[in-house]
């Protein structure tokens, strides 16, 4: 079995060498730490790092004001808490004037263990890519975090990601380079391309290979770059394939599936099927249980792909 990392598990030793390195580096949580593994980081720079409690929307304000003063602020939090919950903070404090904040959103879409629909992200995609200034990322794995921070920090200017809460294996190749609005293919393919991003995707990938079994050769594609996104790689599968399925750990409404059908209609119109949470709230439960309900898992993704082309 290939081995696993988390890449919320490797957000704080990654701070911390990137610490070492940037002394205007300061890191606020909101009561959160011990969760988001980042307690290396305070534990090594105590006099960089703000404890501002349950108290997000004050948190954007904070590290606002810090950027303002050379700081590079860095904020942690639940997903849904630094979107939904800040959201005004996010769009007044830091897109307007293109404060210089990095956002990291944890426990991103339904898998947050246990916590259920309080602590689920199912509208942060479609905020964050909605707020001008604001870039939207989400890694693949841990490989990808440590290059899209590495981007994020020496970016001018404010950066929402996504950050995983469960093992994955390695997805990006050896050589791999992060650039900002620049996607990847992981699998080739001429039937139909399979567009998603973060920890689903394990199962696009085994849906592709499921798909196979049916004589269809799917692309995969790693949206990891939100916003901007890589309009290149999406009209040219739409040319390639002629369908473009989208697999979305959000809600579709505003999700990547809404990005892509929007490149797609001004640029190139044809057939998009999008995957994810259809307009409701979450359900607490494991990981499979809600891959299985709301159709996220490789077998739904070949089933509802299959009905597509019926």
């Amino acid at each position: 079995m290939a081995e696993r990392w988390a890449p919320r598990d490797h957000i704080g030793s990654f701070l911390t060498e990137l610490g070492e390195r940037n002394p205007q580096l300061v890191l606020l949580d909101a009561d959160f730490n011990t969760a988001s593994k980042i307690t290396g980081f305070r534990e090594r720079f105590p006099d960089r790092f703000l404890q501002v409690g349950i108290a997000e929307q004050n948190m954007m304000g904070i590290a606002a004001g810090l950027s303002t003063l050379g700081f590079i602020p860095v904020v942690s939090t639940v997903a849904t808490f630094c979107s939904r919950r800040a959201c005004d903070q996010v769009t007044t404090s830091i897109a307007l004037p293109q404060s210089n904040v990095k956002i990291l959103g944890i426990y991103a879409g339904l898998f947050v263990g246990k916590n259920g629909a309080s602590h689920q992200s199912l509208e942060d995609i479609a905020i964050m890519r909605a707020i001008a200034n604001m870039v939207v990322l989400q890694p693949v794995d841990i490989f990808e975090t440590r290059q899209m921070l590495e981007f994020a920090l020496a970016h001018q200017g404010p950066v929402y990601m996504r950050i995983g809460r469960d093992p994955v294996p390695r997805f990006v190749p050896d050589d791999y380079q992060f650039q900002l609005g620049k996607s990847i293919i992981l699998r080739e393919g001429r039937d139909l391309a399979l567009i998603g991003y973060g920890d689903l995707m394990e199962d696009i990938l085994n849906a592709a290979e499921r798909l196979q079994r049916h004589g269809l050769q799917a692309r995969v594609i790693n949206l990891s770059s939100l916003k901007p996104i890589d309009e290149g790689i999406i009209v040219q599968a739409a040319e390639e394939t002629g369908l473009l399925v989208t697999i979305d750990n959000h809600n579709i409404c505003g999700g990547a599936g809404s990005a892509v059908c929007e490149v797609v209609c001004d640029r190139k119109p044809v057939r998009v099927k999008r995957i994810g949470v259809r307009d409701c709230f979450g359900k607490s439960g494991t990981n499979e249980q809600m891959k299985e309900k709301f159709g996220l898992n490789a077998e739904a993704i070949e089933r509802q792909t299959l009905q597509y082309l019926r």
